[in-house]
């Protein structure tokens, strides 16, 4: 890790649900202790509706995020990095930590079936955030 704060990249195909979801909840939680990214292999043109709709029920705004492509330097830049779907895609370096977070693809589907998506990476997060001896907030 890096003596500063630790940092996360979490890398999906389309950036635009699970790995969306997973860095404003790292964000929200860690209280900025935690310097965040999230990218995918093939950005989307926009952030999954269900996906900004599901966060929106537990107080997280993710409306003004867009899709971002993945790049060897946000890999490099980052202590951890949370793939979820992208395959061979990642880019590897020596020293880093990788971790493959097997979850359903939210794409196409209404906000039922974001939901427990939504509430599995949560339960993620705050183990990550144990992980990297970061106290979690409290809500949500």
């Amino acid at each position: 890790m890096s003596e500063s704060k630790p940092s996360v990249l979490f890398v999906c195909v389309h950036n635009a649900g699970r790995s969306q979801m997973a860095a404003a909840f790292l964000t929200h939680l860690s209280e900025g202790r935690v310097e965040v990214r999230s990218a995918g292999s093939v950005p989307a043109d926009a952030v999954n509706p269900a996906a900004v709709e599901a966060m929106s029920e537990v107080g997280i705004d993710m409306s003004a995020e867009t899709p971002k492509v993945l790049t060897v330097e946000a890999v490099r830049a980052s202590d951890v990095v949370i793939t979820m779907g992208c395959g061979d895609t990642c880019p590897v370096f020596p020293g880093k930590t990788y971790l493959d977070w097997k979850l359903d693809d939210p794409a196409g589907q209404g906000v039922d079936a974001v939901r427990p998506i939504r509430d599995e990476i949560r339960r993620r997060i705050r183990g990550l955030l144990e992980d990297l001896d970061i106290q979690p907030r409290r809500a949500p």
